[in-house]
């Protein structure tokens, strides 16, 4: 299961998975800034400063966010962000594709994916904490199969997945 994306540029999944040690984590954030821009503008939506910053803080790295871990963030220069301010820029941000929610840890992180509701599955890291973005049409085919087969009308075919990384784990990615 190959990870893709809707562009030419290496986004976190494109060359594996999960991030080898010492990734230019810097490409990832700005590369993700720059695709929702362009997402927005598609959609005739407006990323704000606020919608922005949140996604900012998504991309830190590739391990999930709370969303009070995001206000204490947006906080620690001074300001006096409100929870509705985290809130209200994250139900944006999924709602473009540009971020999802991982229930398992109540938690948000950054869509490796980014442009439009998708199945997805993700890898969670039980050591690091790292999550891995892949799609396989095989594993949204067979839970939509399964949906069908009980009448069940599938929306959002997401697999969360918790285990151990190469990196952690000492296996080559």
């Amino acid at each position: 299961m190959k990870p893709v994306s809707p562009s030419d540029e290496p986004v976190p999944g494109d060359d594996v998975p999960f991030p080898r040690p010492h990734h230019d984590h810097d490409h990832c954030r700005h590369d993700a800034l720059r695709r929702a821009e362009d997402v927005c503008a598609r959609q005739g939506a407006r990323l704000t400063q606020a919608r922005r910053e949140v996604l900012d803080l998504l991309w830190a790295d590739h391990r999930p966010v709370s969303a009070y871990d995001l206000l204490h963030r947006l906080n620690a220069d001074g300001r006096k962000a409100a929870p509705p301010v985290v809130y209200r820029a994250l139900d944006f941000l999924i709602e473009h594709g540009l971020a999802h929610r991982l229930n398992s840890l109540n938690a948000f992180i950054g869509c490796a994916h980014i442009g439009g509701e998708h199945g997805a599955q993700f890898f969670i890291c039980r050591e690091c904490g790292q999550v891995a973005e892949t799609r396989s049409p095989e594993i949204d085919s067979a839970i939509r199969t399964a949906g069908a087969e009980l009448g069940f009308r599938v929306q959002a075919p997401v697999v969360e997945v918790e285990g151990v990384c190469p990196t952690c784990s000492g296996a080559p990615a």
